[in-house]
């Protein structure tokens, strides 16, 4: 399966203030690199290689610093976002004329993790796969739980969402062009059994604010001593 993959990287980063200001934050560095260059070279290893990349505050220095693609072998095209964004649903909605492959995959384009991205190409089941991680200190209420491989919103025993999944076409059926968020469209899903999910316990990332974008460049420099 010719899966492709979305990387979300149309946020303001409010959190991420001041650096934010003036930096897109999927460009803000880590280790020596931007966090989403991380990311995409990650994806091209595991033969993801066509992605598309939205964007919207700043977005113009996204085009600049990834191009096309070629230098990291992947295949980049831009979806950009008028006014400050279209959430996440609005998002993917809009782009779905660039992403031509059904299911595809969405990511977030400020993490970073170790996950596997070669088991995004399994066959999916429904209308989502998410991936789960353990809840971090600063989200350690969860989002969703997850039960033979069910992802439920209803549930006690709650993980984090990734922000990696997989998602068939007609998860947006219905939907309008605009501004809306992708958690009622899983929720509704998730009411019909519709979204499978998995536990990854690797390493993941959530670089939201300067100081945790700090502590990961310090984990990844550390790293190469």
């Amino acid at each position: 399966m010719n899966l492709k993959v979305m990387i979300l990287a149309a946020g303001r980063g409010e959190r991420m203030r001041p650096l934010s200001d003036t930096t897109p934050k999927p460009l803000l560095e880590a280790g020596g690199k931007p966090i989403i260059v991380h990311l995409i070279e990650r994806l091209v290893r595991a033969g993801l290689r066509d992605l598309v990349i939205n964007h919207s505050h700043l977005g113009e220095q996204i085009e600049q610093s990834l191009g096309t693609g070629d230098r990291y072998g992947a295949r980049i095209l831009y979806s950009h976002e008028e006014g400050g964004g279209l959430e996440t649903g609005g998002g993917i909605f809009k782009a779905l004329p660039l992403i031509e492959s059904d299911p595809f995959a969405v990511i977030n384009g400020d993490i970073w993790t170790d996950y596997p991205f070669e088991r995004l190409s399994h066959p999916l089941k429904g209308l989502a796969h998410l991936v789960l991680v353990d809840n971090p200190p600063q989200h350690s209420q969860g989002d969703f739980s997850l039960l033979d491989g069910r992802v439920d919103a209803s549930g006690k025993a709650r993980l984090t969402f990734s922000g990696i999944g997989v998602y068939a076409r007609d998860m947006f059926a219905g939907c309008q062009p605009g501004k809306f968020p992708l958690v009622p469209l899983l929720r509704a899903a998730m009411e019909h059994g519709q979204v499978t999910g998995e536990h990854y316990t690797g390493l993941w990332r959530d670089i939201g604010t300067p100081a945790r974008l700090k502590d990961l460049d310090l984990e990844l420099r550390r790293a190469r001593v």
